[in-house]
């Protein structure tokens, strides 16, 4: 058995009331079938064969909204463990800021 992550992605319109109702049902069904938001628009499922991945593909696929994008990707569980998280741990106060030639006083 090799297990596997099955990420969605997407990028869906959302200009009017159609679009906004396709991207909540869209949204609920993922939430609905296991998968769990990873960031915006970023969804991911552990499955547990390659036949579990068929399958969802084959939901994810009779799921689509009329428009925007959808993409899959899948990984074994090792290669979704080895991706990195890059987080800016900089101070908020020098985050865009040139403080070269400037006195900063901190009390």
């Amino acid at each position: 058995m090799r297990i596997m992550r099955m990420l969605v992605l997407f990028d869906l319109p959302t200009g009017s009331k159609a679009e906004k109702k396709a991207y909540s049902e869209f949204r609920k069904f993922l939430i609905k079938d296991g998968y769990h938001m990873e960031q915006y628009s970023v969804y991911s499922r552990i499955l547990l064969s390659r036949d579990s991945v068929d399958a969802h593909m084959r939901r994810l696929k009779t799921s689509l909204p009329p428009s925007g994008a959808v993409t899959v990707i899948t990984l074994t569980e090792r290669q979704y463990e080895s991706r990195e998280v890059l987080v800016d741990t900089r101070p908020p106060a020098t985050k865009g800021v040139d403080l070269t030639g400037q006195l900063t006083l901190t009390f």
